[in-house]
């Protein structure tokens, strides 16, 4: 499942195949963001660990259901997004200035940061173009701008993931709208995570039994 955000408020959430239909999503610029070495587990392990799903005859069906809309073999491994994010990853405030988030991105060496609440919301993505497009712009005023809070400017609007989508989808839906990483949100809209391109590789090559195309 994915969900296009503006400023914390969901503007759509759905599928990856209705999100193709969508064309204002703006693109990210590419991101940096290091993988975690430790956070290759395989589905199967990770079943293990959650043997009160796995004795749920619910969640064995619905999953069994996604594999036949997706096409799947019934036997074949699906991995999630939860099995290959980077967790834990860089944020700034809501309440932080555009010059503190532009320092972040440098000091950090990430092209890209999630906006969150104090409560770890998400309410938007930022990076160099978007900062720097903003001064272009308006080069009078761009000392202004930079002075100005998140939560007081607009951002565009920004894709985000859940832990449990289908690493497939989600490679499709970044080579489609050009994205380089997409945050990862649970139910309540909080960041769990962030899965990039460099996770998708680096998983593809850790796991022999993952096919990014079925």
């Amino acid at each position: 499942m994915f969900a296009v955000y503006n400023k914390g408020s969901v503007q759509f959430r759905s599928s990856a195949d209705n999100l193709y239909t969508l064309d204002k999503v703006d693109e990210l610029a590419g991101s940096r963001l290091k993988p975690d070495d430790d956070l290759y587990v395989y589905f199967d392990d990770y079943l293990k660990k959650s043997k009160s799903q796995v004795k749920d005859a619910h969640t064995s069906k619905a999953l069994n259901s996604y594999k036949k809309i997706a096409k799947m073999d019934n036997k074949e491994v699906v991995y999630h997004v939860e099995d290959i994010m980077s967790k834990n990853p860089f944020s700034i405030s809501e309440d932080a200035t555009i010059k503190e988030g532009y320092e972040l991105l440098r000091e950090k060496k990430v092209s890209q940061i999630p906006i969150v609440t104090a409560s770890n919301q998400i309410v938007g993505m930022v990076n160099k173009k978007i900062i720097l497009n903003n001064i272009m712009d308006d080069y009078d005023n761009g000392k202004y701008f930079l002075k100005q809070k998140f939560r007081d400017v607009e951002l565009p609007d920004f894709i985000a993931t859940d832990p449990i989508s289908d690493i497939r989808r989600v490679a499709k839906v970044m080579l489609k709208h050009r994205i380089d990483a997409l945050p990862v949100v649970n139910t309540n809209d909080l960041l769990v995570g962030i899965v990039s391109k460099t996770d998708i590789i680096k998983a593809f090559s850790h796991i022999p039994d993952l096919q990014l195309w079925a």
